[in-house]
């Protein structure tokens, strides 16, 4: 069995945020083969290619990036678009030499959002991993209405059929890595 490191990247900073409760869930219900790791974006400043060393956040960003096998990315969706904390992330860690930070590497994308459950901003995300070079895993799709009683007040996921969707995706996203070689033999 292989063990596999996954970086999880939530698009909103707010301190409730129904993305973070996708992600939250994840990372507590994932299978014994996942080891997931969610990042803070929080004081992760704008990429500026002015500077010559990444700032404390970045860097610390850019060493997550390393060592992750694989992404889940939390995608909220801000005026039919994904926000811009998590296509910042995205941006720090393409200007790795040779984008050797994200190259080849699988992702799921899950995301809250009002509407249609940010499926906009997904399919958005979806071209921005394409010029990336990453692997967008196609299915199962997670989308969620932030806005309904899928979350308790402070955000958590208590929606039972997306917390299926979710265990469904991180099972798919570790068939999916194994499929393009990622994932580390467990000593």
């Amino acid at each position: 069995m292989s063990q596999l490191k996954v970086l999880g990247l939530c698009g909103s900073l707010r301190k409730h945020s129904t993305n973070m409760g996708l992600l939250k869930y994840a990372q507590a219900h994932a299978p014994a083969q996942i080891d997931l790791t969610i990042a803070d974006l929080s004081e992760v400043p704008f990429y500026n290619a002015d500077l010559s060393t990444p700032p404390a956040a970045a860097a610390t960003l850019l060493q997550q990036f390393e060592a992750a096998d694989a992404l889940l990315l939390a995608c909220p969706e801000y005026n039919y678009s994904l926000a811009p904390a998590l296509k910042n992330a995205l941006d720090w860690a393409s200007r790795a030499p040779e984008n050797r930070l994200l190259h080849h590497k699988p992702v799921a994308i899950m995301g809250a959002a009002g509407g249609m459950g940010s499926s906009r901003a997904q399919y958005h995300l979806r071209q921005v991993c394409v010029f990336l070079n990453l692997h967008p895993l196609n299915k199962p799709e997670v989308f969620s209405n932030a806005f309904s009683n899928s979350f308790d007040a402070t955000g958590q996921l208590v929606d039972e059929k997306v917390q299926q969707l979710i265990q469904q995706q991180l099972a798919a996203l570790y068939d999916w890595s194994v499929q393009l070689g990622f994932g580390r033999s467990q000593a």
